[in-house]
């Protein structure tokens, strides 16, 4: 059982070419390392799987690990450009409840501080029952300059996400005395 301030956390690469094995995967492996020091917040536990470019297998993954398994924070690596099989984002609106916009604006806004090229993402950020899912680009250095954009309000969100009035209000008040 995780405790008060863990979570769970789920890494899905999106990848032809990953899932067939003809190239090593690295962006997944560099966010799952980010997450793991702890820096942003705890992780409970963590899942990671790969699967290609796919509609289905993408919808798939996502609603098992929202639905079933029950992770917190599902970070999706890759398929999100203009390449006519990245598909991402679309299988990320087919299964959220809500859309959370401003998690992907604010991606955008401070990755182009440092790359014109980030406009160029298509990230979809929402919720699906009581999981937070952000599609993150494919690149190293895209998925983990996004992910830092906003880790260090990803607590407050799922929080929020999860019903944890306690640590909301407390910091809901921190915040109105500052």
């Amino acid at each position: 059982m995780a405790c008060e301030n863990e979570y769970s956390v789920g890494v899905l690469i999106v990848s032809d070419t990953v899932s067939k094995h003809e190239k090593k995967d690295t962006s997944g492996i560099n966010l799952i390392n980010i997450i793991s020091n702890n820096k942003y917040f705890s992780v409970s536990s963590m899942e990671q799987d790969c699967v290609a470019d796919e509609l289905t297998d993408i919808k798939g993954i996502l609603e098992d690990w929202a639905d079933t398994k029950n992770i917190d924070l599902i970070l999706t690596v890759g398929g999100t450009g203009f390449s006519p099989r990245d598909v991402t984002p679309e299988a990320t609106r087919a299964v959220i409840d809500r859309e959370a916009p401003h998690l992907a604006t604010r991606m955008v806004l401070g990755c182009c501080e440092k790359s014109k090229f980030s406009v160029l993402s298509r990230s979809t950020c929402g919720m699906r029952g009581q999981s937070l899912i952000l599609n993150l680009p494919g690149s190293v250095k895209g998925s983990s300059e996004c992910f830092e954009m906003i880790a260090s309000i990803l607590p407050h969100a799922l929080d929020q996400l999860k019903g944890k009035t306690k640590n909301v209000t407390s910091l809901h008040r921190e915040i109105q005395n500052t």
